[in-house]
């Protein structure tokens, strides 16, 4: 899968891309990101990018041409098969859900907004879809599209053992059970006695009710979209207060 991300700071990316899963992901060749510096298709001696908002205002903005340009040059033949994500805080949230879907792409572009957004024409000229993290706002689409990037490549395959994906946050609609491991009991505190029982059935029943508690206490509006069976609504009734 290649990912071609348009921004004015490409070393942001240095970090992400080259260390744990990412890195053996590009070694193996499962994935690729290209980076693109929008300045290299500025037109004027000041390689600008952006511009004071018309209608007044604090802040630039991004102007359209230099982004336009770079990915109707980069794409090329392949601009109207490309999903073309512009990172925003004004844009429909990224779920784990929506990163399923794009991850059935073999190429996707990423546009990296800055200071107080991209000019309009840029969207309706690429018909963009515009994508926000979360209910916050960064200083620069950079982070958020690594975010993007590091979530798809893990949809990946041959990205991570497909197992580990089965039954993660999100991947069923709530949130995932608690995980332990060696040892058995840190300071004063024990591995629940159903994880080393080896009894598969009740291990998984434990695992099922930690799982629809803890998104109960943290996450009710995932509960409320959930599709549960009569025995999950049993396991709720018995969860404590503590998560």
């Amino acid at each position: 899968m290649r990912f071609d991300v348009f921004t004015i700071f490409p070393r942001i990316f240095d970090g992400p891309l080259d260390e744990s899963i990412l890195k053996r992901a590009r070694e193996r060749g499962l994935i690729s990101v290209h980076l693109h510096d929008i300045r290299e298709w500025a037109t004027d001696r000041h390689r600008s990018v952006d511009d004071y908002p018309y209608g007044g205002g604090p802040g630039m903005v991004m102007m359209a041409p230099p982004i336009v340009s770079a990915v109707e040059t980069v794409l090329g033949d392949e601009i109207a098969t490309t999903p073309i994500i512009a990172l925003s805080a004004s844009g429909e949230p990224f779920t784990q859900a929506v990163a399923t879907e794009l991850a059935t792409h073999p190429r996707l572009a990423l546009i990296c907004g800055r200071y107080e957004g991209i000019d309009e024409r840029v969207h309706l000229i690429l018909r963009t879809r515009q994508l926000s993290i979360g209910d916050y706002v960064l200083t620069g689409g950079e982070l958020a599209a690594a975010v993007m990037i590091d979530v798809i490549a893990r949809l990946v395959p041959g990205v991570i053992d497909p197992e580990s994906l089965q039954e993660e946050s999100f991947t069923s609609g709530l949130l995932e059970y608690p995980q332990y491991t060696r040892p058995p009991e840190y300071r004063g505190l024990t591995v629940p006695e159903v994880l080393l029982s080896g009894h598969h059935a009740r291990i998984a029943e434990w695992r099922r009710q930690q799982s629809l508690c803890r998104t109960r206490a943290l996450r009710p509006d995932l509960l409320e979209r959930a599709d549960l069976t009569p025995a999950d609504r049993r396991l709720l009734e018995q969860c404590s207060d503590d998560v």
